[in-house]
């Protein structure tokens, strides 16, 4: 089993409701769901382009996948999972938008957050007793001949190439994608997600998921709600 803390809106909230209809899944009920459809990407390419996405659940990560340590239960990670959120103030990003990185469309940040950032750099580091040492073969998975420096000493050191100085808030909504397909996509995703574009989002919330098996889709296994 591994799992993992990620920023996730209330399971009632609008982007909830609209990510899960983009994505066609629900994390926290496991269940699949009717995909949209858009014009320009049929519907079997819709979803192999949110294959992956749609497995990992709609979030940000902000502690990434992780098996558990020798010694360590899911109920002491429960608790401390509780014990973090019940820490934390919420607050809220000014603004979100679409963004690409690469070639994946995500919802981002319109601006830095200092608080965001402190939030991502301190569920890295409160977590990290409860993570068992990544295998080779998940160190491999990662290409660490493609990482930056810092991405391998991150990846090594914390078993993630993308935190602290590295860390970009996002939150997935495709796989890769070609050149072909991207203007309607984009077009798709700013209709669809319309009323929760270029507005503010509340971080109000945090969600640790459970994947029961590799391969297997996560799924929320609890989602605690921040100080107000």
């Amino acid at each position: 089993m591994r799992y993992a803390v990620y920023f996730a809106p209330a399971l009632d909230h609008p982007l909830t409701l609209l990510a899960n209809a983009w994505l066609g899944r629900d994390a926290a009920s496991g269940e699949d769901l009717p995909q949209v459809a858009i014009n320009g990407v049929t519907r079997e390419e819709l979803t192999e382009l949110t294959a992956d996405p749609r497995r990992y659940g709609f979030h940000a990560t902000l502690k990434a996948p992780f098996e558990l340590a020798d010694g360590v239960s899911e109920a002491d990670l429960i608790a401390a999972f509780d014990g973090f959120a019940d820490s934390r103030q919420a607050f809220a990003l000014p603004c979100v938008t679409l963004g690409q990185l690469g070639p994946f469309f995500a919802l981002v940040p319109a601006e830095d957050s200092e608080e965001l950032d402190s939030l991502a750099a301190d569920s890295v580091r409160a977590f990290e007793p409860f993570r068992a040492p990544l295998s080779e073969a998940d160190i491999l998975r990662r290409k660490p001949e493609k990482l930056s420096p810092s991405e391998r000493h991150n990846l090594q050191t914390w078993g993630y190439p993308y935190v602290f100085e590295d860390f970009r808030f996002h939150m997935t909504l495709t796989g890769p994608t070609l050149d072909a397909q991207r203007d309607a996509l984009k077009t798709a995703i700013c209709g669809h997600f319309a009323e929760i574009l270029d507005r503010p989002l509340a971080i109000d919330h945090l969600a640790l998921f459970v994947e029961t098996e590799r391969g297997a889709p996560f799924t929320v296994l609890r989602i605690n709600q921040l100080r107000s």
